[in-house]
């Protein structure tokens, strides 16, 4: 959201980037002419100066393109919608034996993966995660594997952190070992990690915010719930731990979707229609 605010990459709700901004909650300010503001004021200047027809912008989803049809400068400028693609052949499905025995996971456990590079970013929503996962009975052989900036957990499951992994190979594999895909952020553009996930035919749990449901299609290709809704979230993380054929039918939809409409192809052929549109 950073182009469209006072400097924020996510407003977390509070709206003010439609006002001009000013005592930014995130600053931990209460002067109406803080630095958010100036930025804002800054930018709005800017782009006064260009003619409507001089600049297009290009939103990867349905959520951002509504955040500028609303917004109280930029909404002149024309939107068109073209979502990332991402390497199909680098993320596809592999065999889950062999990517839980490079990684040391157990193979008769049913793995859930939660991928984020810092957890204490607050609207990556780690908070409702383990609220959720911690309130999850009976599940035998449960496990909860990490990807991301190691931090103390207490989830009230078995828990694997595997630390960074910058390697795409070494990344694919780790989708691979998964039953399932957490996203639990409660404000997201489009997640490079859902359309990595969908790739390897691993099927997404998530909340039902920004970008998160161009992606997923709820009960197609995995499940969403509404956003900061634990019990939600926890039911339908229930649901496809119990339901082993409803997530293979998931997976497959997933890597269906993910060549059909997120490749790195179907991308490129997207912008030359709309260069072309504009020639």
């Amino acid at each position: 959201m950073n182009p469209i605010t006072g400097g924020c990459h996510y407003d977390e709700g509070c709206g003010k980037y439609l006002d001009g901004c000013g005592a930014c909650p995130q600053l931990g300010s209460d002067d109406a002419d803080d630095l958010s503001r100036q930025v804002w004021e800054r930018k709005r200047e800017i782009f006064a100066g260009v003619e409507s027809r001089r600049l297009h912008f290009v939103a990867l989803n349905r959520w951002m393109a509504s955040n500028l049809a609303k917004h109280p400068f930029l909404n002149r400028f024309p939107v068109t919608i073209i979502p990332n693609g991402l390497d199909t052949d680098m993320f596809a499905p592999r065999n889950r034996k062999l990517a839980r025995e490079t990684l040391g996971l157990p193979q008769d456990a049913t793995i859930i993966l939660f991928v984020a590079s810092n957890v204490q970013i607050r609207y990556k929503g780690f908070l409702p995660l383990t609220e959720a996962l911690s309130g999850l009975k009976g599940q035998d052989k449960l496990l909860l594997v990490s990807v991301g900036t190691k931090s103390e957990l207490n989830l009230g499951i078995p828990h694997m952190h595997l630390g960074h992994i910058n390697d795409d190979r070494m990344l694919a594999l780790t989708y691979n070992a998964a039953d399932l895909f957490v996203v639990p952020s409660l404000q997201d553009n489009s997640p490079n990690t859902v359309l990595e996930s969908m790739a390897c035919g691993i099927p997404v749990v998530g909340f039902e915010t920004g970008g998160v449901p161009d992606m997923v299609r709820d009960g197609v290709t995995g499940s969403l719930a509404p956003c900061n809704d634990v019990a939600a979230l926890r039911a339908a993380i229930e649901d496809l731990i119990r339901k082993p054929s409803k997530r293979e039918e998931m997976g497959i939809n997933s890597r269906r979707v993910a060549l059909h409409e997120y490749s790195l192809v179907v991308q490129a052929g997207r912008y030359d229609e709309l260069y072309q549109s504009l020639l």
